[in-house]
């Protein structure tokens, strides 16, 4: 199937699994106040999107986590589709920070806040602060897991420097911190690009790192240790 035969194919189909669930998971939040069934709903979505766009997902790693565990996922970003690989592969409950400007956005902004994720201020390091540590009280609190890109926003290539907010929430909860790398997403729908093509994409889930008797002035040194840890599994 030739790009444009397969676009034609695809976009109804995403357009149409997008409204329908996304207004079943409006619904879901009256009812559901922890986001749970908002996150299976998610799930389905992400699966549904990616199969109707003709992304093959598969997973690498994923035994390596306990199902009933809680961590702070760490990832590569480089694509507006590493979420819905993210959703399809990880069993954990996760949760992610989104851009502030974001909650301003009606539907979209009412789904994030009833589904409990966190919104966060990247201009301002104070509020910023105050989100992480609102991110490691969700997570302890809960026994939910979070979702962190931090090289703070997509790269167009290779693999930007990390920042210390996932480390910094990983340590403050106590809570296992784990390295993931999504390859071949970047590929299928680049930066600035509208056309999402077809193909193959590898999530690839490194050993959990245990932040057992760490503190918050060692997070620079797992910060660095996380860099390496998704550079490697971004290179296999």
């Amino acid at each position: 199937m030739s790009l444009a035969r397969t676009w034609l194919f695809s976009v109804p189909l995403i357009l149409l699994s997008t409204i329908v669930l996304g207004t079943m998971t409006l619904i879901a939040s009256l009812f559901d106040p922890n986001g749970d069934m908002q996150h299976r709903l998610a799930q389905f979505w992400a699966k549904t999107l990616l199969a109707v766009s003709l992304v093959r997902v598969r997973s690498e790693g994923v035994e390596k986590l306990d199902p009933r565990g809680s961590y702070v996922f760490v990832a590569n970003h480089g694509s507006l589709m590493d979420i819905p690989a993210a959703l399809a592969v990880l069993p954990q409950q996760f949760r992610f920070f989104a851009k502030k400007g974001l909650y301003k956005i009606p539907f979209l902004g009412s789904h994030l806040h009833r589904a409990g994720h966190l919104p966060v201020d990247h201009t301002n390091p104070r509020n910023s602060l105050k989100s992480m540590t609102e991110g490691a009280r969700v997570v302890a609190a809960r026994g939910i897991s979070m979702l962190l890109f931090p090289e703070g926003g997509r790269s167009a290539e290779g693999l930007g420097a990390f920042k210390e907010g996932a480390a910094y929430i990983a340590i403050k909860a106590g809570v296992p911190i784990v390295p993931v790398a999504i390859a071949g997403m970047r590929e299928l729908l680049p930066i600035g690009s509208a056309h999402l093509r077809s193909g193959k994409v590898t999530v690839r889930v490194g050993d959990p790192i245990s932040t057992k008797g760490l503190t918050i002035g060692d997070r620079g040194e797992l910060t660095s240790q996380l860099y390496v840890a998704v550079a490697e599994l971004l290179a296999r």
